[in-house]
């Protein structure tokens, strides 16, 4: 998801977020890490004569580019990079009538004939390609040699003692908008993110997260520590289940307070919201803009090793409130151990008296329940119900993006109606939240062009080769760790999500398939990888917009979160082993 959605979500909260920041130092250009002095922005006789003697430019900071700006930097470079490395292919081989594989010790170099003008040509509809390319679909080889046969068979491997039917086919064609085959661009998932922008930008319009939250937190502003328990919890249930991120901005007003006037400080208000969905995201479940994109990409079904996403859910989300708690209790017992300095206002708040909560409404009870309801079913329809067991075959519904596009489109409509919004309402809501994710959604499709420039070149496989041979000599175990550290450098490059799966899955999926791990096992490091990397990268205005909202320096914040991102690292690497030695969590080898 991309970092300045937020700004048309969160209407119901701008003016208060305005009003608290203005009023505590946090100007509206400071989500975009620009952190001055208090009253940054604010003119007056008394810092006009101070304006007027600084310089009349002031020093430029370096600012990292956005995703689409590092995307279109690594598109032309891999386009060069056509005409530098030389095409070749593996032999494929389709397991019992599955996605086309390529076969271990097979690759040889293949001469691909494309002009100038015909490379040019893709690099120029490479986003188009990566939106609705169709490719054309392998054909089944109809005498492969003994020898061949063998390999692709050892490739599909036994279950229950028998052998897996395997097909030797021939690598997959070309990509291209007007070809006929299979469908190789990624609009299913484009119209999927859209969809979901859409519901969730209409039930935030109604009010009833900010009400349900401002509840909440009133409810237990008693008993401080159980409330961080609960808000921690829902945070990291926003971030299993749709990566919650900017949204999380439009809490920071509603909950700081709060948390300062029960005697803790302001790095406990950051904990509960960004470290509470950060931990969700790094262990999502179903979230659509990674576990969703990622396993799209790699060809895998959305709930494949969503057995060990959630045993990682229910570890590390206690780890991070158990942490968050453990700090809390200790500002709140001596606060000279806190590790941010009180600001102006913070005595104010812990002493001002607890105003009356805002009612919910009748509406946004009912509104909250389908938000709730809507993603229940989703997460229920994509798990592989059938594969613990056959008794549980018939209520597998195995839905895939169409579907859940359809549900969240439905769950939309519901909600505008529900919530009172209005035809007129709920239809400006529906297309502003799909405005809102356009950037999400165009990111998928940029990404995914990078892969098909690279297919039609004939340097897909040249590079899975040179890989092959870095990763031939690493047990199962072993290659699941180097996936998961090997994704932490680029998602730093790539702090979007779906950009980094989308780019990255393509290449490091098939790789599974050389050292005998899942795709799904593949996907869960990818995106463990970008989780843990969100909860502090600098690049991420999520990151950034969050600590200058709540008036954090980033060192602090950095110094506050450093060893619970050692446990995470470390306890991820555990559970890459974990998945790999159970196949039944972290998915079967397919």
């Amino acid at each position: 998801m991309l970092p300045w959605r937020h700004s048309s979500r969160l209407q119901k909260s701008n003016f208060a977020i305005l009003a608290w920041g203005c009023a505590h130092g946090a100007g509206t250009k400071r989500l975009a890490g620009d952190i001055r002095g208090p009253a940054a922005g604010i003119v007056t006789s008394d810092t006009q004569t101070r304006q007027d003697d600084t310089t009349a430019e002031p020093k430029r900071r370096f600012k990292f580019p956005t995703a689409f700006t590092v995307l279109f930097f690594v598109l032309v470079l891999v386009w060069i990079l056509t005409f530098i490395i030389k095409p070749g292919s593996y032999s494929y081989v389709s397991c019992d009538g599955g996605s086309p594989k390529p076969v271990p010790g097979t690759f040889g170099a293949v001469k691909v004939d494309l002009s100038f003008q015909e490379r040019l040509y893709d690099l120029w509809v490479s986003p188009v390609n990566g939106l609705y390319g169709v490719r054309t679909p392998s054909e089944v080889v109809p005498d492969p040699s003994p020898e061949l046969l063998k390999q692709g068979q050892a490739a599909c491997g036994t279950v229950a003692g028998k052998q897996v039917p395997a097909e030797i086919v021939t690598a997959p064609g070309n990509t291209g908008p007007y070809n006929s085959g299979d469908l190789a661009g990624a609009v299913q998932v484009f119209f999927f993110v859209l969809a979901i922008g859409a519901f969730i930008t209409v039930t935030i319009k109604t009010g009833a997260l900010d009400a349900g939250i401002g509840r909440v937190t009133d409810r237990f502003r008693k008993r401080g520590l159980l409330l961080i328990v609960i808000l921690m919890l829902i945070f990291s249930v926003g971030g299993t289940t749709y990566g919650m991120a900017e949204e999380t901005l439009g809490f920071y007003a509603i909950i700081l307070p709060v948390i300062v006037g029960l005697g803790y400080d302001r790095l406990v208000g950051v904990g509960i919201i960004m470290v509470g969905a950060g931990v969700g995201t790094l262990a999502s479940t179903v979230n659509p803009f990674a576990t969703g994109v990622a396993s799209d990409a790699a060809g895998v079904a959305l709930g494949d090793g969503i057995g060990l996403r959630l045993i990682m859910y229910a570890v590390f989300t206690t780890i991070a409130v158990l942490y968050v708690l453990r700090y809390a209790q200790r500002v709140k017992a001596d606060p000279a151990r806190s590790m941010t300095p009180a600001v102006e206002g913070d005595e104010a708040l812990a002493s001002a008296p607890a105003g009356p909560p805002v009612p919910m409404t009748g509406r946004q009870k009912t509104v909250l329940w389908i938000f709730g309801l809507t993603f229940g079913l989703m997460i229920f329809s994509v798990i592989p119900w059938g594969d613990f067991s056959s008794s549980l075959e018939p209520i597998t519904l195995g839905w895939y993006f169409p579907e859940l596009a359809a549900l969240f489109l439905v769950g939309a409509v519901l909600v505008g109606l529900v919530g009172g919004l209005g035809e007129e309402g709920m239809v400006t809501g529906i297309i502003s939240g799909a405005g809102d994710f356009i950037g999400a959604a165009l990111i998928i499709a940029v990404a995914r062009g990078v892969t098909v420039i690279m297919n039609n070149a004939g340097i897909t496989d040249t590079v899975l080769h040179a890989l092959e041979g870095a990763v031939s000599g690493l047990s199962s175990g072993a290659f699941a760790v180097v996936m998961y550290l090997v994704n932490i450098p680029l998602a730093f490059l790539v702090p979007s999500s779906s950009g980094h799966a989308t780019l990255a899955m393509p290449i490091m999926a098939p790789l599974g398939d050389f050292a005998g791990v899942s795709r799904a096992m593949v996907v869960t490091a990818y995106q463990s990888a970008s989780g843990w990397m969100n909860l502090f990268t600098p690049t991420s205005a999520i990151v950034m917009g969050g600590l200058a909202l709540s008036r954090v320096r980033y060192d602090r914040y950095l110094k506050f979160v450093a060893p619970l991102l050692g446990i995470l690292l470390v306890l991820t690497c555990l559970f890459m082993l974990l998945g790999v030695a159970v196949p039944a969590l972290g998915g079967p080898v397919k």
